[in-house]
């Protein structure tokens, strides 16, 4: 039996250089003002790669290997919650590229290969957007935003 997987693709614009949106992903002191955790890794293909939450427990909550890399690009990395790091079916794929567009980057993301009706893809669904929103708030505004907000009762009965 095959399982039925979905994928998500999600572009934003950020004022901004790819560099620096490159940075912003990889760089943990960077990630962690926008994300509220850390990508941590040497960035080289193979090597493994961790999300760490940016607080004192310092839990690592996603794991992974680089796929590739191509500064200030394209980045791609395999994504599984740590609790299921040992379970190849449980990985994911994440592509980041990043396109100079005019005077600002065309940043996109694809989430492929996600189990569909996964708590996995549940979450996807809901955090890449605001990850992305807090990204490019941070970049253009030095603010970034909470991205653990939750909505207000009065939206949910909605």
């Amino acid at each position: 039996m095959t399982r039925e997987t979905i994928s998500f693709i999600y572009t934003t614009y950020i004022v901004s250089t790819p560099g620096k949106v490159f940075e912003a992903i990889t760089k943990p002191d960077l990630a962690r003002r926008y994300w509220g955790h850390e990508n941590v890794s040497d960035w080289k293909p193979g090597s493994s790669w961790e999300h760490i939450r940016a607080n004192d427990e310092r839990t690592v909550e996603l794991v992974g290997k680089v796929v590739e890399v191509s500064p200030p690009t394209r980045l791609v990395i395999t994504w599984a919650n740590a609790s299921q790091a040992s379970d190849p079916a449980s990985y994911s794929r994440v592509t980041f590229e990043l396109e100079e567009y005019e005077a600002m980057v065309r940043l996109t993301v694809s989430h492929d290969d996600l189990e569909a009706g996964s708590g996995m893809a549940n979450g996807i669904k809901r955090g890449w957007p605001i990850v992305l929103s807090s990204l490019k708030s941070f970049l253009e505004t030095g603010q970034a935003i909470d991205v653990f907000a939750k909505p207000r009762a009065s939206e949910l009965a909605a």
